[in-house]
């Protein structure tokens, strides 16, 4: 059987490997706990599952509209207007099958063969792998826990060439955390507009932002620059619904005639009764979002006090539920990189880590923080074990 070339580029998600390793190790009688995964460990708010059982009770199980049913793309632009004062309608909004989905059609849609994207370092590891097969370059962008894993606008201006046409920005980050001001997140579209260069801005975890820090958001700008830039979003973090698997975008309505064209010949439209449940959470009630968050910080500040009494540098995240420590000082000999070092632990202890290397940023390795506290620090336990075995 012969398999395309370009399947051949195309490296499988660090984050999923892991964890199927991790489940292997379990099958096998292993007590393994996953620090790997980006998934809550809350369940799914009760009106957002009666909304799904409505659905069906309803039998509302047919095709929809390629890019959503019209109430959730109305849901969309109304969440973005409630959240952040930016006016959209329902033809500014597409619906697909998460986050990733939404991120491959908006880069389907935008690139072209040769056509450079600028990914500042450390990214989510899916970006380059779509980015290659929208027949793209990507070009990163580096930046240090020094600087809060943020990037410059003298960072990016350095990595500009006459081929950049893409910028994708990531606030709260995946994998560090980090978030951008409004400012800074304002400073940059206006770079990005002056140098002809399109925005796609990732928030996916926006609402799951820590005080003192605010949520920020492109979502105004876009309303002044359609043209310039799209927003994407999705309900698997901030309402536990990793498996309904429901992103959206904000974007020029262009661009989702675009998206749709591309979805309609792929997926067409996500699943039905999972709309119905996106609505449910898009229209509210949002104090679950709330209560969440403050589990999330707590276990931040949980957290971070240990990696940091290690002795290991991290930032403090503002937002997501990551942490993205400096740990190439506990290298060894058997583990001379971030790959070896998360498969020590994973062998050695049972907790399994997602290497920075996939990341882009091998001297680090990514601990999630999305589960329950005791847990938590069992597993950080055994973690510094090995780090600090002399």
């Amino acid at each position: 059987m012969r398999i395309s070339d370009r399947l051949a580029r195309i490296k499988p998600s660090a984050t999923l490997a892991v964890n199927t390793k991790a489940q292997e190790l379990q099958a096998q009688g292993r007590q393994i706990i996953s620090l790997a995964v980006g998934q809550p460990d809350f369940g799914t708010p009760e009106h957002v599952c009666k909304a799904a059982k409505a659905a069906l009770d309803e039998g509302f199980t047919r095709y929809t509209p390629v890019p959503g049913i019209p109430e959730l793309r109305d849901a969309v632009a109304a969440y973005y207007e409630r959240f952040y004062g930016a006016k959209a309608s329902g033809v500014n909004a597409i619906v697909s099958n998460g986050g990733k989905q939404v991120l491959y059609n908006l880069l389907m849609a935008l690139v072209n063969s040769g056509d450079e994207v600028l990914i500042p370092s450390p990214y989510w590891v899916s970006y380059p792998a779509m980015v290659q097969l929208a027949e793209g370059v990507s070009v990163f962008v580096p930046t240090t826990a020094e600087e809060g894993y943020l990037v410059t606008l003298e960072g990016l201006e350095a990595a500009r060439t006459d081929k950049t046409k893409v910028l994708i920005l990531n606030s709260p980050s995946n994998p560090t955390g980090c978030c951008y001001t409004q400012a800074q997140l304002e400073a940059i579209a206006a770079w990005a507009r002056a140098n002809d260069i399109f925005i796609i801005s990732d928030e996916v975890y926006d609402r799951l932002v820590y005080a003192p820090f605010t949520p920020a958001s492109l979502a105004k700008t876009w309303e002044a620059y359609p043209e310039s830039i799209a927003i994407v979003g999705a309900l698997s973090k901030s309402f536990c619904m990793t498996g309904w698997r429901v992103g959206y975008a904000l974007a020029h309505e262009d661009l989702v005639k675009a998206m749709t064209k591309i979805q309609g010949q792929s997926t067409s439209n996500i699943n039905s009764v999972t709309q119905r449940a996106a609505v449910a959470a898009l229209t509210g009630p949002w104090e679950v979002v709330e209560e969440m968050k403050v589990a999330f910080a707590r276990r931040r500040d949980l957290a971070y006090e240990i990696i940091t009494g290690w002795g290991a540098e991290c930032p403090k995240p503002d937002g997501a539920f990551y942490l993205f420590p400096v740990l190439d000082k506990f290298y060894t000999e058997d583990a001379p990189d971030s790959a070896a070092m998360c498969t020590k632990i994973l062998e050695e202890v049972g907790v399994a880590l997602v290497p920075g290397s996939a990341f882009g940023d091998d001297k680090c390795i990514r601990f999630s923080y999305a589960l329950d506290d005791e847990i938590l620090k069992e597993a950080l336990a055994k973690v510094g074990s090995v780090l600090l075995k002399k």
